[in-house]
């Protein structure tokens, strides 16, 4: 069995409620109905009921199996309103703002969340990752403790792939969310992902701090950035495998790593790439997914309190159903 297939079993069994937002838009609607046939968790679609209920019809999805959350109808929507007044009343929130601020889907599937109505949500098929972040940080915010949300990419390697036997999955961080971290964010970031790979995949995380760089082969303040996030993350977490500064092919290629990294352990054995900001590792997970036929699902989300997970706006609906499996097994992770 195939990790995505491993994932869809588990979040059938898991039964969560997941929350997509773009309820009007084609692939999430077929998406709805696809979580409905493999038996996951009621999917709860948000947004005006008869239109959702036309453009399911349209496009041939089969949504009878999903919830229809319409704010006109919603037995909780005075709630919610009168919740979100309370948590955004230092910044000027009032009832008026509150009922504006809902007309937005996804604000309306954060306050779902918030209020514990639905397990998570789903969203960025048609919208930018900001505007499907925006709300959860505002009203989910990040989990006790964590300073640094942040953003990574599951990709999943074919068959094909010379690679897919050594690691058949890869995690990518940060892809989606921060610019350009610190070596404090970068360490976040490296320690939130190996909790994300330890809830999704459970079995041993392992970090590659990448950097054009291999164990001192240059010297620039880029490289010290990375060094200085790896000791962060050694005294943070001691207890988790990271090494680098390394260079992509040392830290895949167990032989390559031995040549230019001798005495790590790390080459060879990484499941999570951290790479030193967003360019990099944005456009390392688009190249990975177009000339290596890799599967990316993601953005997903390190570090809310409640799961939220984006898309890419160039996803199809099998990404969206990937997306809410996986949204289902980190609700059960966290409780």
């Amino acid at each position: 069995m195939g990790i995505l297939d491993d994932i869809r079993a588990r979040a059938g069994k898991f039964k969560k409620t997941i929350c997509l937002p773009e309820a009007l838009d084609e692939r999430t609607l077929t998406a709805a109905a696809g979580c409905a046939k493999l038996d996951f968790g009621p999917v709860v679609l948000v947004g005006e009921a008869d239109k959702i209920r036309t453009a399911a019809k349209n496009c041939g999805a089969d949504i009878s199996r999903a919830a229809i959350r319409d704010p006109d109808s919603d037995p909780e929507y005075e709630h919610i309103v009168s919740t979100l007044v309370e948590l955004r009343q230092a910044k000027g929130m009032t009832p008026e703002k509150a009922r504006e601020a809902l007309k937005d889907g996804i604000m309306y599937a954060a306050m779902l969340v918030k209020l514990g109505l639905v397990d998570g949500y789903v969203s960025g098929a048609v919208h930018s990752t900001a505007d499907t972040l925006r709300p959860a940080l505002q009203v989910i915010k990040a989990q006790k403790g964590v300073k640094t949300v942040s953003a990574f990419f599951m990709m999943v390697l074919p068959e094909s792939s010379p690679y897919q036997k050594i690691q058949p999955v890869l995690f990518y961080a940060d892809s989606g969310l921060v610019q350009n971290p610190s070596p404090e964010e970068l360490a976040d970031i490296a320690i939130g992902t190996a909790h994300s790979w330890t809830a999704l995949i459970g079995t041993k995380p392992v970090v590659a701090m990448l950097s054009h760089s291999t164990k001192g082969s240059a010297k620039h303040p880029d490289v010290d950035k990375v060094l200085a996030a790896l000791a962060i993350v050694r005294q943070t977490a001691p207890d988790l495998e990271a090494d680098g500064e390394f260079q992509a092919d040392a830290a895949l290629i167990a032989e390559i790593g031995a040549k230019k990294a001798p005495g790590s352990a790390v080459p060879g054995r990484a499941n999570i790439l951290i790479f030193p900001d967003l360019d990099a590792g944005n456009i390392a997970y688009k190249l990975t997914e177009r000339l290596a036929g890799a599967t990316a699902i993601g953005p997903l989300i390190s570090g809310m309190a409640k799961p939220v997970n984006d898309l890419s706006r160039g996803c199809k609906a099998e990404d969206i159903i990937d997306a809410v499996a996986v949204t289902c097994c980190q609700a059960a992770a966290s409780g």
